[in-house]
């Protein structure tokens, strides 16, 4: 029977029932629905608005359903109009009046709410996990290749050297932030709102602060309009689901490529890539790619709860109902993309000698050539434009600047001497970028040990 069947004379047609329902999706907080009810009859029971040891009788009740859901003992109706209807409907079954009585100074506005919340508190604990061990993998593997010179790209042309280290701990660094931003919005999402009723509260003498204290909330929500309209939290959780997304997407982008035989600075372990159907040489990144691709989705998550919220005056309105499935599917498709993605990373072959070759071409050690005459005196725009007549004069002959003659050097600037050489070494040009947040090696491996330190990873 319908929560709200008393006011009507007619069935609701099937079509709109089934249209109505939401079952299929928020079945996944039964868990928490039955939580949110336990916490809530013991508040009844405490404060003497049902008697105590009905209170204990519905209690015993809805951990028994509980078990037997967890054990298969009992299966969820799908025709039933939600997982609220259900539980409820259930535990009258079983116990009658008694079972009639949960639902005193509650509606399913406030039921729902906390529902959401509970469930959501627990995804970003699992989330925050899996990205904590990301960070975990990127730091041990820079520690690995601290001093493995590569090119560092600007508008993907080689700009300077850097470390494969260093750049792997620059991924490290976003998704630290990620964590930052899992940690913030649990936090703002810790507010009980049980007994805020449908919008404005009840006169029954409820005690808030047991309910949100039983159910490990900081405090209970402190309007009833905003504790049962607030999808703030949803919207949060779906952003910093979408910029963790872009994250791995970016990401992604760098291991495709860096796959490919025109790179080939890495090589993906077999068991995270595939073959084709027609070309038996081809070795594909299909897990990278699933990444990029659904982090669209993710965006998308995120674009639904936005464009549903905006219009909504308060309180409640069963546009609402659409948070589940956006929010559901965000946790859902990160969690999914980090269980693909961390083990991919862990067991990835680094190919440092290729990345080496790389660094050798495309002159990235100019802006070293020009530092190296700064320090004899010139200054620096006099500098830049004699490198890049140098460079200019290299690609003319086909030499580089390392292999560019002493007199060909002086030819350009007389404070040119041999030791232009040992300046412009990509080992010299990546060790004396010492600077804080620099590739020096040294740097690299006290950053990665700091995060390492910091995530307790690491003694």
């Amino acid at each position: 029977m319908k929560l709200w069947a008393g006011r009507f004379h007619k069935e609701l047609d099937q079509k709109t029932n089934d249209f109505n329902s939401s079952i299929s999706f928020d079945s996944r907080m039964a868990k928490e629905d039955i939580e949110g009810s336990i916490a809530h009859a013991t508040m009844l029971g405490a404060c003497g608005v049902i008697d105590q040891a009905e209170a204990e009788k519905i209690c015993a009740e809805l951990q028994t359903i509980l078990a037997e859901l967890e054990s298969g003992a009992l299966s969820i109706d799908p025709t039933a109009e939600d997982i609220h209807t259900f539980v409820e409907g259930e535990l009258t079954a079983r116990l009658g009046a008694a079972g009639k009585r949960l639902h005193t100074a509650r509606s399913r506005n406030d039921q729902v709410a906390v529902d959401v919340k509970l469930y959501l508190k627990k995804q970003c604990d699992a989330l925050y996990d899996q990205v904590k061990d990301l960070i975990v993998v990127l730091c041990n593997k820079a520690l690995l290749y601290k001093d493995a010179v590569m090119p560092g790209y600007t508008h993907m042309q080689r700009a300077q050297p850097v470390t494969f280290g260093h750049h792997l701990l620059a991924y490290a660094e976003m998704f630290q932030r990620d964590l930052s931003r899992l940690a913030d919005t649990k936090k703002r999402m810790d507010e009980c709102p049980l007994g805020s009723g449908a919008l404005a509260g009840t006169t029954y003498p409820l005690d808030r602060d047991l309910t949100a204290s039983l159910l490990g909330f900081a405090g209970p929500t402190n309007n009833s309009l905003d504790g049962v309209s607030d999808r703030d939290f949803c919207m949060e959780l779906a952003a910093d689901i979408a910029i963790a997304m872009v994250h791995l997407s970016r990401f992604s982008e760098e291991i495709i490529l860096w796959c490919s035989w025109e790179f080939k600075f890495i090589e993906l372990d077999d068991a995270f890539s595939t073959g084709s159907s027609i070309m038996p040489q081809k070795k594909n990144p299909d897990i990278a790619e699933l990444v990029r691709g659904k982090s669209g989705r993710t965006i998308g998550d995120l674009t639904t709860l936005l464009t549903m919220m905006k219009g909504l005056p308060l309180a409640y309105k069963k546009d609402m109902q659409e948070d589940k499935e956006a929010i559901f599917d965000a946790v859902d498709t990160l969690r999914m993309c980090l269980t693909a993605f961390i083990p991919m990373i862990d067991t990835m072959k680094v190919l440092p000698q290729n990345m080496r070759k790389a660094a050798a071409k495309g002159f990235i050690n100019a802006t070293d050539c020009a530092d190296y005459l700064v320090g004899k005196g010139l200054p620096f725009r006099d500098a830049y434009k004699i490198t890049g007549e140098l460079v200019a004069e290299c690609i003319e002959s086909g030499l580089t600047l390392e292999t560019l003659p002493i007199e060909k050097y002086k030819e350009y600037n007389e404070n040119f001497d041999t030791d232009i050489y040992g300046a412009i070494s990509l080992e010299t040009c990546v060790n004396g970028r010492k600077v804080t947040g620099g590739p020096a090696p040294q740097n690299v491996a006290a950053q990665a040990e700091r995060v390492l330190k910091k995530l307790g990873a690491k003694e």
